[in-house]
């Protein structure tokens, strides 16, 4: 029996251009606001750009983060974070398992951000969609958090392809690109895509400090996907942390590039922890129907 998809959702309607996607700025304002410099470098406006959650998190600066994100006017569906901040639930809702190292430092980020957000805020976190869709490439596509049933659901490159393509019917598309897991990822499955442009406010756990970003740029034969790397000024994010006695296993994770845990991580991904991405991974991508013409 299928799960009921998460709601509620707003379409987008056709997209004409290149679309930014970024996801987990996580209260790292340093990072968000390179994240955003780069969309505007690229040349995508605001109406073509996507944030897909947990735009407040693990590190120093919530409120500021929930600001610059909100005022650049981009598309921002809600994460486990919005959701819990917004209802102001007891915990982050992440998912973590309970007794684990995640688990244990999440309470001291989270009433961080709890004391620091605002009414307005959190309203506006409250009236995010948990679905966000749209086309593009003659393609259609939702852009979620974790997956169509599960808002703090982990997918990650190596999670069953099965799993994917039953979420791709559950939302009745033919591409997702989701949050939450914090590794960016473009996983074509023959019959429809999933893409994860990892996290710009927390690095990758592949030992370098970048945050990643990603870029569909629709052409005659499909969509090309990049996942780029984002460099930021991660001392200054590492100093906020510090500053406002944050865990320091966050404010080491920024330096080294490496999580504090691995409790979350499929086995191939925990082989692959410490291993450097390379800057730029690309994917050209088009519905079997029109790469078979």
């Amino acid at each position: 029996m299928m799960e009921t998809v998460l709601a509620p959702e707003h379409d987008l309607g056709p997209l004409d251009g290149p679309v930014a996607v970024f996801g987990g700025p996580v209260s790292n304002l340093q990072a968000t606001r390179a994240a955003l410099a780069a969309a505007e470098a690229h040349g995508v406006p605001p109406a073509r750009t996507i944030c897909t959650g947990d735009v407040v998190a693990y590190c120093a600066d919530p409120q500021a983060t929930a600001d610059a994100v909100r005022g650049a006017g981009v598309h921002t569906v809600m994460g486990n974070c919005e959701e819990s901040l917004g209802e102001r639930a007891d915990d982050c809702g992440c998912n973590f398992a309970a007794g684990s190292a995640c688990d244990a430092l999440s309470g001291a980020w989270y009433a961080h951000a709890d004391r620091h957000l605002t009414g307005d805020a959190r309203a506006w976190m409250r009236g995010l969609p948990r679905v966000l869709r749209f086309r593009l490439g003659g393609a259609r596509w939702a852009a979620i958090h974790g997956s169509p049933t599960r808002i703090n659901e982990w997918v990650f490159a190596s999670t069953d392809p099965a799993s994917k393509r039953t979420w791709l019917r559950a939302l009745g598309v033919d591409a997702i690109l989701g949050g939450h897991a914090g590794i960016p990822f473009a996983h074509d499955l023959g019959d429809g895509l999933w893409v994860n442009a990892g996290s710009v406010g927390m690095p990758a756990n592949d030992g370098t400090r970048r945050g990643w970003y990603a870029l569909l740029t629709p052409g005659k034969a499909g969509v090309w996907v990049e996942l780029n790397a984002l460099s930021y000024d991660h001392p200054g994010a590492a100093a906020r942390l510090r500053v406002e006695g944050l865990p320091e296993a966050y404010a080491r994770a920024l330096e080294t590039g490496r999580w504090p845990s691995a409790d979350v991580l499929p086995a191939a991904e925990r082989e692959q922890a410490g291993v450097a991405l390379p800057d730029t991974q690309t994917l050209r991508w088009a519905l079997a129907a029109e790469a078979a013409r």
